[in-house]
């Protein structure tokens, strides 16, 4: 079986500073992959790479056996990729609903639309209790709850979810992690950058550690979580 997502031999460059320096990583149907690494490793330039965010130097990425590196964002996301970008990017001048209904701009089915703005509020009753509030008015927590659930609403068949817990309390992290098994329970593949190494590690099946743009370790996130370079660099082992 071939993998959901495969990216081969990726490079990127921010002008003339290379940020990634030729990584390979891939996800297979249903799992949830978390990368790992301290600040300006690379793992959002990663991630915005494969969304088609930022361009490539060079390497190649696939989506369901399709080469999708020289597609633009729209294109990749119509395939079913959707990305929930660090610091959330919600429209803060529209409702809770009119956001939701932002994620499902390329579909026309109405009723699945209706139908699917339900199980987004059922999966986040804080939202739905607020759903003509202006998003901008909302504490961080409830913003990424709207930005995670405008993803969803393009029924994603891969997730990339780039520091969903950054900023927010204690509880609201829990809140957050546990809807991201959620959604990984419902057969949703996702790729998680997290800064909460343990918590990504004991949520993965497996793993990736990113250091300065190059991956220097890859495996079952069990084995990862008890490795002691790992646990001294990002577990405070």
């Amino acid at each position: 079986m071939s993998a959901l997502l495969e990216v081969k031999n990726l490079r990127v460059a921010h002008g003339n500073i290379e940020a990634v320096h030729g990584i390979s990583l891939s996800l297979d149907a249903g799992e949830l992959v978390c990368l790992i690494g301290a600040n300006g490793a690379g793992k959002s330039t990663t991630l915005n790479a494969v969304a088609g965010l930022v361009p490539t130097r060079s390497g190649d990425i696939f989506f369901a056996g399709e080469r999708i590196d020289r597609l633009p964002a729209h294109r990749r996301a119509a395939l079913g990729l959707s990305l929930v970008p660090e610091g959330r990017g919600i429209f803060p001048r529209l409702t809770i609903s009119e956001n939701l209904q932002m994620g499902a701009w390329h579909r026309r089915d109405n009723a699945a639309i209706r139908s699917d703005l339900d199980k987004q509020f059922a999966l986040f009753p804080r939202l739905a209790e607020r759903r003509l509030q202006l998003a901008g008015t909302l504490s961080g927590g409830e913003q990424q709850m709207v930005a995670m659930a405008r993803a969803m609403m393009a029924r994603p068949r891969l997730l990339l979810l780039d520091e969903p817990s950054m900023g927010l309390a204690p509880l609201m992290v829990r809140m957050i992690l546990d809807t991201v098994q959620k959604i990984a329970a419902e057969g949703v593949t996702v790729l998680l950058v997290e800064q909460n190494a343990k918590a990504a590690l004991c949520m993965a099946t497996r793993g990736y550690v990113l250091e300065h743009g190059d991956i220097t370790l890859a495996g079952e996130a069990g084995k990862l979580l008890h490795d002691p370079a790992v646990q001294s660099a990002y577990l405070g082992g």
